[in-house]
C-alpha cells in the first residue's frame, strides 16, 4: 500500500515552526531538526519515485490498451449510458471514413445509421436493463455512402463500484460472418470426407491382414462345388448315352443291361443331393462376398435381421486363418440371438476387436480369448476379453483416439479401434474398454432396436 505523506508546505511549515523554537538552543536540537529534515525528504523521494512507477504503469496499460484496440479488426465503440460515443478503434475509422475525434461525443445513431433514433432507443433499453445481447443486426454508412450491414454485439461496462456507466459494442460486416461460415462449412466437409477417407483406408488395411482368412472361407465351397460340377458333367455323359440308345433297335433285355452299365438308378438317386449341394456352396460364395462387399464397401447398407453367433464365427475364422500363433477361443453366444442393424458394421467392429486381441495375446504363453454376448435389458452386450498384458493405463483414455497405437512403426495404423468407435455410435451403440485382473475386456453394446436414424 501507499504511504502516507505529508505535503512538501506542511512539512516545511513543521520543520521552520521547529527551528524556530530551537533558537537558542544547544547543538544537539539543531542537529535533531537536520535529520528529521533528512528523513522528510528522503520520504518526499521515496514518493515521487512510486508516483514515477505508478505513472509509467498507467502509461503501459494505456499503451496496450491502445495496442489492442488498434489491432482488432471488429468494430468496437464505447458508449456512455446516454449514448453519446466515447470512444471508437481504427476499425470503425477506416469503415466510415471519419476520425475518431470527429465521432467522440456524438449520439450514437449517427453511426447507426440503418437504424436511426430507434436503434439507439433499442440499445439504452437493452442497456438500461443490464443485460448483454447478442448478434443484432444493423446498418452502418461506410466511406463510399454505402449501408454496410453489421452484426452487433453488446455487453455493459461497469465501474469500480459495479455501476453501469455505459456499453461496449462489438460489430462485424455481415458478409465477413457468412464467409466465416461458408469457409467452417467447407472445413467440416473436408473434415468428413478425410474421416470417410480414414475408415476405408482401414477397411482395405484390415482386409489385406485377412486375405488368407477370407481365401480360405472361399476355398472350401468353391472346392466342394468344383467336385460336384465334375460329377454332374459325367453323370450327364451317361444319362446322354442312354437316351441316345432309346433311338436305337435295342431290345428290353439290352436296355436293362446298358442302364446297370452306366449305373442309371444310382444317378436318379444322387443327382438332386448333388444338385442341392452345389447350390448351398454357391449360397456360401455369396454369402462370403457380400459380407466382403460389406466390410469393404462404402455403399449405404439398409438395416437387417441376423444371428450375432455366425457373424461372431465369420468374424474368427477370417482372423485366424492369418494368424501363426493361434490361441484358443471360446465364444458363448445363444445360437437364437438376433440382432437388427448394419450387418456390416457389426462385421467390421468385430474384425477389428478380434484382431486387436490376437495382437495383445502375441508372445503369451497359453493364449486365451474369449466372445460372449447376452441380451440385457434391451442391450445387446457383447465382450471381447483376452489374457494378455492388459492397457496400460496411461493409455486407457487414448485408445479410440485416431492413429493412436502402441505398436512399432509399421504394424499399426492406429485407426482400427478409432473407426470401431465411430461405427458403434453410427448404428447407435457403444465401445468402451477395461482392464481385467489379467488381460483387457471390450465391450460392445447394440440397441435391441435400430435408431429411427438407420431405418
Amino acid at each position: 500500500m501507499a504511504k502516507n505523506v505529508d505535503t512538501p508546505v506542511a512539512l516545511a511549515s513543521g520543520l521552520d515552526a521547529a527551528a524556530k523554537g530551537l533558537v537558542g538552543a544547544g547543538d544537539d536540537a539543531w542537529i535533531e531538526v537536520i535529520q528529521q529534515m533528512d528523513r522528510v525528504y528522503g520520504e518526499l523521494v521515496e514518493s515521487q519515485v512510486a508516483l514515477e512507477q505508478k505513472n509509467e504503469e498507467l502509461e503501459n496499460a494505456q499503451e496496450f490498451i491502445a495496442s489492442v484496440m488498434e489491432a482488432m479488426t471488429d468494430l468496437m465503440i464505447v458508449c456512455d449510458r446516454d449514448g453519446c460515443i466515447q470512444q471508437v478503434n481504427s476499425a470503425l475509422e477506416t469503415l466510415t471514413g471519419i476520425a475518431a475525434g470527429e465521432l467522440t461525443g456524438l449520439p450514437l445513431s449517427f453511426v447507426l445509421q440503418g437504424g436511426g433514433a430507434d436503434t439507439q432507443t433499442e440499445f439504452l433499453t437493452r442497456l438500461q436493463a443490464n443485460r448483454p445481447f447478442f448478434d443484432c443486426e444493423v446498418l452502418v454508412k461506410n466511406a463510399q455512402g454505402e449501408q454496410v450491414p453489421i452484426s452487433v454485439n453488446c455487453s455493459p461496462r461497469h465501474d469500480h463500484r459495479n455501476r453501469s456507466v455505459g456499453m461496449v459494442l462489438i460489430g462485424r460486416p455481415v458478409g465477413e460472418l457468412q464467409h466465416a461460415y461458408r469457409e467452417l462449412d467447407d472445413a467440416l466437409k473436408n473434415f468428413e470426407n478425410a474421416q470417410q477417407h480414414l475408415v476405408s483406408s482401414e477397411k482395405m488395411s484390415a482386409l489385406g491382414r485377412l486375405v488368407a482368412g477370407v481365401a480360405h472361407e472361399l476355398n472350401n465351397p468353391i472346392s466342394f462345388v468344383f467336385g460336384n460340377m465334375h460329377a454332374l458333367k459325367s453323370y450327364g455323359e451317361k444319362i446322354t448315352r442312354f437316351l441316345e440308345a432309346t433311338d436305337q433297335d435295342l431290345t428290353h433285355d439290352e436296355m436293362l443291361r446298358l442302364r446297370h452299365d452306366l449305373q442309371i438308378d444310382r444317378i436318379a438317386k444322387d443327382i438332386l443331393p448333388l444338385v442341392e449341394g452345389t447350390l448351398e456352396g454357391a449360397e456360401r460364395v455369396s454369402d462370403i462376398v457380400q459380407d466382403l462387399r460389406r466390410f469393404s464397401g462404402n455403399q449405404k447398407e439398409p438395416v437387417d435381421e441376423f444371428a450375432l453367433r455366425g457373424l461372431i464365427e465369420t468374424a474368427v475364422n477370417w482372423v485366424m486363418r492369418g494368424t501363426k500363433a493361434v490361441p484358443q477361443v471360446h465364444i458363448d453366444c445363444p445360437e437364437t440371438l438376433y440382432v437388427t442393424t448394419k450387418k456390416g458394421h457389426v462385421h467390421q467392429i468385430l474384425v477389428n476387436l478380434v484382431q486387436n486381441a490376437v495382437d495383445a495375446l502375441a508372445g503369451v504363453d497359453n493364449p486365451q480369448m474369449v466372445i460372449r454376448a447376452l441380451m440385457q435389458e434391451g442391450q445387446v452386450c457383447l465382450s471381447i476379453s483376452d489374457n494378455g498384458s492388459g492397457i496400460a493405463a496411461d493409455h486407457l483414455g487414448k485408445i479410440f483416439e485416431p492413429f493412436y497405437t502402441t505398436k512399432p512403426v509399421g504394424k499399426g495404423t492406429g485407426l482400427g479401434l478409432y473407426v470401431s468407435y465411430r461405427m458403434a455410435e453410427e448404428i447407435g451403440g457403444s465401445l468402451a474398454a477395461e482392464n481385467l485382473l489379467q488381460g483387457a475386456c471390450f465391450k460392445l453394446q447394440l440397441p435391441e432396436t435400430p435408431p429411427e436414424t438407420l431405418s
